[in-house]
């Protein structure tokens, strides 16, 4: 059983990163879902694939974080709506759904990334 209640952790992949994003439900919620216009109130968890190193997570700012959804990079953008709040979500994001192409003038342009979203709230 999955506990929400508690930093996610991911076992390192294998083989190469997916070309596309990749959506797998961890658990699905059964509160309000999240749609393309939607505040999204998320706890979360990112790794670079190819390395595995943690490189952001809302869990150890001991806080969730509150977006608008259309302001964060496309491969949340994409991969939250339909999402039910009380559901735990893995995204495998590739470069040009989250920072782009490497040499973009951001630390993980050119990173294939995974995100563990929990959604928390929707408004």
């Amino acid at each position: 059983m999955t506990d929400l209640t508690t930093k996610p952790e991911l076992d390192a992949p294998e083989g190469p990163a997916p070309e596309s994003l990749e959506i797998i439900d961890i658990v699905e919620g059964d509160g309000p879902e999240a749609s393309a216009g939607s505040t999204v109130d998320v706890h979360y968890l990112g790794v670079d694939y190819e390395s595995g190193d943690e490189f952001d997570s809302s869990w150890s700012r001991g806080t969730s974080i509150n977006f608008p959804l259309r302001q964060l990079i496309a491969g949340w953008q994409q991969g939250i709506p339909g999402m039910k709040v009380g559901g735990r979500r893995k995204l495998t994001v590739p470069p040009e759904l989250a920072y782009g192409p490497a040499g973009s003038g951001h630390a993980l342009s050119g990173r294939t990334l995974i995100f563990v979203i929990d959604l928390k709230g929707v408004s």
